[in-house]
């Protein structure tokens, strides 16, 4: 099973972004954890972040055919890319919808997500178990086939 990981802007600087709100673990943090668990359950994992909205639509094109999961946390882009909404509805992928803390607890602009119809899930408040929990959902959904 193949799954990537795509982080969209600012997740590069978790750890100094904010950390009242996203905590004090870093981007290499992240990617250690959802490694170790990957290995656990024989995943193949790929990371990507960017901030580039671009960018993040070239990767979701590029895991057509490969990927068997996407975990996607959007970032900022959540509240404003029908682009991305597009290209996860092109590809099909099964997709979690993750962020870092719960945008329904704050300001009003993000409690909207436009990714969210193209998603077989979303987590959101959990922090980066967060990412975790949405790995093992992928995975149970691929064996489950």
């Amino acid at each position: 099973m193949n799954i990537l990981v795509l982080n969209g802007p600012n997740l590069n600087l978790l750890g100094m972004r904010e950390p009242e709100i996203y905590g004090s673990a870093t981007y290499a943090d992240l990617q250690a954890l959802l490694q170790k668990e990957a290995h656990k359950l024989d995943i193949a994992i790929e990371f990507f972040q960017s901030n580039h909205e671009g960018a993040l639509i070239d990767a979701i094109q590029a895991a057509y055919g490969r990927i068997h999961g996407i975990i996607f946390n959007p970032a900022a882009y959540t509240h404003t890319s029908i682009a991305l909404l597009d290209a996860l509805k092109a590809v099909g992928i099964p997709t979690v919808e993750v962020h870092i803390s719960d945008p329904d607890q704050r300001e009003p602009f993000r409690q909207v997500s436009y990714l969210r119809p193209a998603c077989i899930a979303t987590i959101k408040g959990k922090g980066l178990p967060g990412y975790v929990e949405a790995l093992h959902l992928l995975h149970e959904r691929y064996h489950q086939k």
